[in-house]
């Protein structure tokens, strides 16, 4: 309650709990099989039914998904010592409480760094290529383009590859309730960034519109994508840098630097690096449907599905 919390302060005999717990695995994975088995042992079952996809490693999701929920504190920290436990003596204690005298903030939410951040003489936090007039007492953050501000006050602009943020300094909490409306109406941007991690490299869209998409791909070393073919789009590739093998129908072939290939609509196709350095490709995407499930794999060494 508010009034409890307001008079603990005013005591001044508490300690603020930040959250940074330290612990070896052994002790943690002890005192949670005797407070929350359950949990312990569905992580255990997720693990036992684990693999590596690539560089990524994969719980099973339908065991983990099952886990029950609880945060740490309340499903050990606060129990730890509390009568349950075996060895509660200040002599022995199975946990203790280090004060750390310095400043704390969990920065969640973007008002907070500003009220953090390194404020110039009007009070604004800028980063980036930014060409502030007129501002006061805001934060302006630029990481992919210019970014222009004039005549205001109390203002968020967050500009990233994704998107672009403007919200009042009082109004930032409001932005989960935007997150949300994005998830209703089935935005991608709620799901990826712009760049896209897979377990052969990333893949990071460059441009868009209503019948293509270009996409810049990196290949890592030795890694392949699966072979696939798509009903709905054909793709060119040109490759920036390295060299890359290509499956085209019944081809195969290597292509290198300036060098570039077509796949028509509905071919067989696969990209890999067979090389010790990254390969780099600029793919144009041309069709009636650019989703990342129009997609069917006939062989992927990473075991992924459809979209995945």
């Amino acid at each position: 309650e508010p009034v409890e919390a307001q008079r603990m302060v005013d005591a001044g005999e508490h300690l603020w709990n930040s959250g940074i717990f330290m612990f070896k695995v052994s002790i943690w994975l002890k005192h949670l099989g005797r407070f929350r088995s359950d949990i312990l042992e569905a992580c255990k079952s997720a693990h036992d039914q684990s693999r590596w996809d690539g560089d990524f490693y994969r719980p099973d999701a339908e065991i983990f998904s099952s886990c029950p929920s609880d945060s740490i504190d309340y499903a050990v920290m606060e129990r730890v010592g509390d009568g349950a436990s075996t060895k509660d003596s200040l002599d022995d204690p199975e946990c203790v409480v280090v004060p750390l005298e310095t400043g704390w903030s969990d920065l969640g939410a973007w008002s907070t760094i500003w009220g953090r951040g390194k404020q110039d003489t009007d009070g604004n936090v800028i980063r980036g290529d930014v060409y502030a007039r007129g501002m006061k007492n805001s934060l302006i953050f630029g990481e992919h383009r210019l970014v222009a501000a004039v005549g205001l006050e109390d203002t968020i602009v967050v500009e990233t590859a994704d998107a672009v943020l403007v919200a009042h300094k009082d109004a930032v909490q409001s932005i989960k309730d935007l997150v949300g409306q994005l998830k209703i109406e089935g935005r991608k941007e709620q799901l990826n960034h712009r760049k896209v991690h897979r377990p052969w490299g990333f893949y990071e869209t460059i441009d868009a519109g209503a019948h293509f998409q270009v996409k810049r791909l990196e290949i890592n070393p030795g890694a392949a994508l699966s072979l696939q073919k798509h009903e709905h789009r054909a793709e060119h590739w040109v490759v920036v840098e390295g060299t890359a093998r290509v499956t085209r129908g019944d081809e195969e072939f290597l292509l290198t630097e300036n060098q570039s290939t077509y796949v028509p609509v509905g071919m067989k196709h696969r990209l890999e690096n067979p090389g010790t350095l990254p390969v780099e490709i600029i793919e144009v995407q041309t069709g009636g449907y650019l989703g990342e499930d129009d997609i069917v794999r006939f062989e992927d060494r990473y075991n992924r599905h459809k979209g995945d």
